[in-house]
């Protein structure tokens, strides 16, 4: 039977500092419905990875375009910037379930789209760039949905715990998603591989049909009268996102997550091969570069158990102020540390640094807004932590390009400790206006 949905306590919007009861231990992994939800979702994250690893090998060997190499990491980022508060107006106003369903069936459209160019080999420029960008629309749509669901399946109580295990769950498919990916791609080839890579999507589609939590069940379940939740327009969207500025707790959380997003973001990977040859890692195919690429996942995956296994560290505007620092800190040591044992202790601190940060800013995020908005100030949280990863591209790889990838990485880590403490002085403020 699923565990019977409880009145969450509505955390208004002006909250100075969210508060929570401190939560069982791998409270969401006890939940019997969480627990399928944090697996399908990992999967699903693993078979997005496994979509790159493969159709990226693909599109080198067909096209040899350094423009559509560029054009990837666009088009899977900058939905999230311009259609975020648009997903959460959707989570806000339908079944979680049906939103998070569309997103996965897109995902798995695209893969078998994929795979049939490939099989008939008609693959043209403008039809990768079409699959690549519905691709990043398909993650866009799962995003806020999948904040919503997770807050019904345990309550406020439990939700720091759901929220951690959640990023900790897609750390572990980012981590073996170019693993998978990579033996896919051996064994079956791209074409069949891409075909079997659809089918990874199922587990979490087909969960969101037996389970009945809704992202908004624990809502009805409260017993206060509805509120209307109306169609997202402009004037709404503008509107979500000027009562957001309004609220220092919630915009300090926003400004944290774009901080690492815009200055270290996606760019890290990328710039590893130049990073993997002054340390002395090797070739690029070798076990020391990979090494370097797997640290800051592991540090993501074993730094998540940790963190849920100790329960120190509390779902705060100042813990995750703390944890970002840590974060800018570790990528700043990384850039300018010569030591290739350094170098993989610092990006695994920052792994750990990086979860704690985003699990933390999401759970403050569901905490302090608005239920009624809760959907659509996700959006807005999204759009900032996942549409800004676009911006990595400028500030360490276009200045790198100029003065470096050591000085970009260096300088762009450096700005994000800036911003960090500029964060918490505003939050900080917020809060001795609203005392």
């Amino acid at each position: 039977m699923p565990t019977r949905p409880e009145p969450a306590p509505a955390v208004g919007g002006t909250a100075a500092e969210p508060t929570a009861v401190a939560p069982r231990r791998f409270a969401a992994l006890r939940n019997r419905d969480c627990r399928p939800y944090l697996v399908g979702g990992a999967l699903a994250m693993m078979a997005d990875n496994i979509e790159h690893v493969i159709t990226y090998w693909v599109l080198w060997q067909t096209f040899h375009n350094e423009l559509l190499v560029g054009f990837q990491v666009i088009s899977h980022w900058v939905p999230f910037l311009l259609l975020s508060v648009w997903s959460g107006g959707l989570a806000d106003r339908y079944d979680c379930r049906r939103v998070i369903q569309a997103g996965q069936a897109l995902f798995m459209i695209v893969s078998i789209t994929w795979g049939v160019l490939f099989l008939t080999h008609s693959l043209q420029l403008w039809m990768a760039c079409v699959l690549l960008v519905l691709h990043g629309l398909a993650g866009t749509l799962w995003g806020p949905a999948e904040q919503l669901m997770l807050h019904d399946f345990v309550g406020t109580a439990e939700l720091p715990s759901a929220v951690r295990m959640n990023s900790t769950f897609k750390s572990l498919g980012v981590l073996f998603g170019p693993v998978a990916g990579s033996a896919l791609l051996l064994g079956l080839g791209p074409t069949w591989g891409i075909f079997a890579n659809a089918a990874i999507y199922l587990p979490l589609t087909v969960f969101l049909f037996r389970t009945r939590f809704t992202g908004h069940t624990r809502e009805a379940a409260a017993g206060d009268t509805p509120v209307r939740k109306p169609r997202l327009t402009l004037a709404d969207a503008v509107r979500t996102l000027r009562q957001v500025a309004d609220n220092h707790v919630l915009m300090s959380m926003i400004i944290l997550g774009g901080l690492g997003s815009f200055f270290v973001g996606a760019s890290l990977q990328s710039a590893m091969p130049v990073f993997a040859g002054e340390l002395g890692a090797g070739s690029a195919g070798g076990a020391g570069y990979g090494a370097l690429l797997f640290a800051t996942g592991a540090g993501g995956v074993l730094g998540g158990f940790l963190l849920e296994a100790t329960g120190r560290i509390p779902a705060s505007v100042r813990a995750a102020v703390v944890s970002t620092a840590v974060y800018g800190l570790a990528i700043l040591g990384f850039a300018v540390t010569r030591s290739y044992p350094v170098a993989l202790a610092l990006l695994f601190v920052a792994g750990i640094a990086n979860l704690a940060s985003m699990s933390i800013g999401q759970t403050v995020v569901q905490l302090t807004a608005d239920p009624a908005e809760r959907g659509r100030v996700l959006g807005v949280y999204g759009m900032s932590s996942s549409g800004l990863r676009a911006g990595s591209g400028f500030t360490v790889g276009i200045l790198g390009a100029a003065v470096g990838i050591h000085w970009s990485l260096g300088l762009s880590a450096a700005a994000l400790c800036v911003g960090t403490g500029l964060a918490a002085l505003y939050a900080r403020r917020g809060a001795l206006i609203s005392a």
